[in-house]
């Protein structure tokens, strides 16, 4: 089955999981809007892509691990766009979650997916439980303190923050647990993947700082110029155009280089080769640098 495709069935089971008559359907109608349409669902196909390199014996387990690392994303954006964070009126090119059913709810649809995250591990149909403890601590060590999103987003009512902490937190850490947890769900040692994972999310947030500055807003589905406006780190900021792009392609070589010698290996340095150019067009690279030229 196409990775995607069994991505977004399992989302869909997920969300229809809590989607009952009884509970408030406001709330509902806020976490579906919240996943649905998705993105590039890069996280969970990380996921899948490192089980099924590692063997995937528990596809069950692979599933559960992919929903719940998207869900966790999925939570980090809703509470990213509140007017008390970013304050965007738009996320994937339709309005966001506060926009569309009021802070309120954007706050408990976000608390909501986190606690959905952990409910699909929890009951997944799986054949090898013992690796559920391990797979439930890598995940959430990729979300909490000290160096998950959450921190990653608390560095920002910080006064002074290194770049490369603030972008390792808030986006290298769940690509890091996304990669590792593919390899325990799986039977899989999971260190040897924690390089992939990091590395290609410092690439990016790269790329995110890029698109900030020079993306288009309607292709990018959000808005652009938000953390100069918030002053927030940048590397396209700090380095110029130029050098973060140049940054962001070491980035790239050095997550390609580091997938472990795998059958699956062609495969993830393909997927990682197409997300650098699904970020960071050859296009754009060449308009950037003609600009400055």
């Amino acid at each position: 089955m196409d990775p995607m495709h069994r991505i977004d069935r399992a989302l869909v089971a997920a969300l229809a999981s809590v989607d009952l008559p009884s509970g408030p359907p406001r709330l509902a109608a806020a976490v579906r809007h919240a996943v649905f349409p998705g993105g590039a669902r890069v996280r969970p196909r990380l996921c899948v892509a490192v089980a099924l390199a590692c063997g995937d014996d528990d596809p069950a387990l692979t599933d559960a691990a992919a929903v719940s690392l998207e869900l966790l994303h999925c939570a980090s954006l809703v509470h990213d766009d509140l007017p008390c964070f970013d304050d965007a009126p738009t996320r994937r090119g339709v309005p966001s979650v506060h926009s569309a059913y009021g802070e309120r709810l954007a706050v408990l649809s976000g608390d909501a997916l986190i606690v959905l995250a952990f409910q699909v591990l929890a009951a997944a149909p799986m054949r090898q439980p013992q690796r559920l403890a391990g797979l439930i601590q890598r995940i959430a060590s990729g979300v909490g303190q000290p160096h998950g999103i959450v921190a990653g987003q608390a560095w920002e009512c910080e006064p002074h923050v290194l770049l490369r902490d603030y972008q390792r937190a808030k986006t290298g850490a769940l690509f890091a647990a996304a990669t590792m947890a593919g390899a325990e769900a799986a039977g899989g040692a999971p260190e040897p993947w924690r390089a992939l994972g990091e590395w290609l999310g410092e690439a990016y947030q790269v790329a995110d700082d890029i698109r900030d500055v020079a993306a288009d807003p309607v292709l990018l589905g959000k808005p652009i110029g938000r953390d100069q406006a918030l002053g927030r780190p940048n590397m396209a900021a700090a380095h110029g155009l130029l050098g973060a792009v140049a940054h962001f392609h070491q980035l790239v070589a050095h997550a390609a280089a580091a997938v472990p010698d795998c059958r699956g290996a062609q495969r993830l340095r393909a997927l990682v080769r197409a997300e650098s150019e699904r970020l960071v067009p050859a296009a754009l690279c060449h308009q950037l640098a003609q600009a400055v030229a």
